[in-house]
């Protein structure tokens, strides 16, 4: 599972640190490098999955070829937002170029564990978010009712 938060450093080439609490969650290569999953994610974030939790979560969906018009076009986007990526040796990520909107202007990130995937937000990004929605935590028995939580 990824949890946790930490704030990291774009550096000039793009590249990222995956902290150590998520990358021990990846995978790896037949050449025995760490392997992740980075593509699109919703309200200005990249998602950062392990390759199998990538392919759980796309197992979840519903992959038919003509499952309506909306459906395949946001298969279409998605998956052509998704990049499979190695780690370099001093454990970090390649952010790919089509991603880099995601994160606005912003070289300051927060990298944030969410269960399944961690996501990737611009610093600013994050904090006015968290901000925004921090308050939800004290309805959460409500929120998340029925769901399967602590009892």
């Amino acid at each position: 599972m990824f949890h946790g938060e930490s704030v990291h450093t774009l550096d000039t080439k793009f590249r990222l640190v995956v902290p150590k609490r998520i990358s021990d969650h990846l995978g790896r290569g037949d050449e025995g490098q760490q392997i992740c999953v980075l593509t699109r994610g919703q309200d200005r974030c990249i998602y950062l999955f392990s390759k199998e939790g990538f392919e759980r979560a796309m197992s979840s969906l519903r992959l038919a070829a003509f499952d309506g018009e909306e459906p395949r076009a946001v298969r279409r986007v998605f998956l052509a937002s998704t990049f499979e990526l190695e780690l370099d040796g001093s454990g970090r990520v390649l952010v790919p170029e089509k991603l880099r909107p995601q994160l606005g202007d912003e070289r300051e990130l927060a990298v944030i564990g969410n269960h399944d995937h961690a996501e990737i937000w611009g610093k600013q990004a994050w904090d006015q978010y968290q901000a925004r929605n921090e308050g939800l935590l004290d309805r959460i028995d409500r929120i998340l009712g029925g769901q399967g939580g602590a009892t």
